[in-house]
């Protein structure tokens, strides 16, 4: 862009923007911002910034078209780092040790706000690690009031992340536990929710149809045996769609059962 027409552009621009483009007109023909925008250039050229759009997040570079213009998308993924942030107060340096007991029935009583409930069966026998997490954060209340924060009809209902960012975990990670003889075809299967191979924290899912296509990558611990249908009427909610959704239906808290 030859220089004349630069300079049309910035000033048509700055009367789009509401500024006073006359004060604005004299200032860019008098060079008053001049060093500071070369020394901007200089300071974006040794970050290794490629051009715009481009940002730095969380300390890695950021750039290209897809980068998001509008306020929204920003503002909700700060606000959500914050929120995980003020989780680390609430985690835990390691996994609990492991603390059931042999021969005993496990079963988690899961309370909605809304005053449903449903029965989850526990499988220590197949996912030992896993259920032995999971009956210590029930126990220590760590679900207590926690969203279902994405929920795909004939998908999975998810929950288990305190921030209802889908971020959050209780600070230490698990290993997967996959047991060949359980499979996510089936309504009603409970699984860890992971981000790779042995990173299982606090967030489960309950299938709401066949999934199968995740056997083999996803810890299966429990199956729900009462109230599935409470299950399937949990309020639809698609983060990856709509992150300014209305936050997910709620758990009370969930009892943990020994027989």
């Amino acid at each position: 862009m030859e220089a004349s027409a630069a300079r049309q552009f910035f000033i048509d621009l700055a009367d789009e923007l509401g500024l006073d483009s006359t004060q604005f007109t004299q200032e860019l023909d008098d060079g008053v911002y001049a060093d500071y925008v070369a020394a901007s250039e200089q300071e974006a050229a040794g970050l290794g910034l490629p051009g715009t759009p481009s940002a730095i997040v969380d300390g890695k570079l950021a750039a290209g078209d897809g980068l998001p213009r509008d306020f929204a998308p920003w503002d909700q993924y700060v606000s959500s780092a914050i929120m995980v942030k003020e989780l680390e107060a609430r985690q835990y340096n390691e996994a609990p040790p492991m603390n059931l007991e042999d021969g005993k029935r496990y079963t988690a009583r899961v309370k909605m706000e809304n005053g449903d409930e449903f029965l989850i069966e526990l499988l220590p026998e197949s996912a030992p690690e896993t259920v032995n997490s999971f009956v210590f954060l029930a126990q220590e209340g760590w679900f207590d009031n926690v969203s279902f924060h994405r929920v795909i009809p004939g998908f999975v209902a998810q929950t288990g992340d305190p921030t209802g960012t889908g971020m959050g975990g209780p600070g230490y990670a698990l290993p997967n536990e996959i047991d060949p003889d359980l499979t996510h075809a089936e309504k009603g299967m409970v699984a860890m929710a992971n981000s790779g191979p042995d990173t299982n924290g606090s967030q489960w899912y309950v299938t709401l149809g066949d999934a199968s296509f995740l056997d083999g990558g996803y810890t299966i611990f429990g199956r729900v045996i009462e109230g599935l249908d409470v299950v399937e009427n949990i309020t639809a909610r698609d983060p990856s769609i709509d992150p300014q959704a209305p936050e997910g239906d709620k758990i009370t808290t969930i009892i943990i059962e020994v027989e």
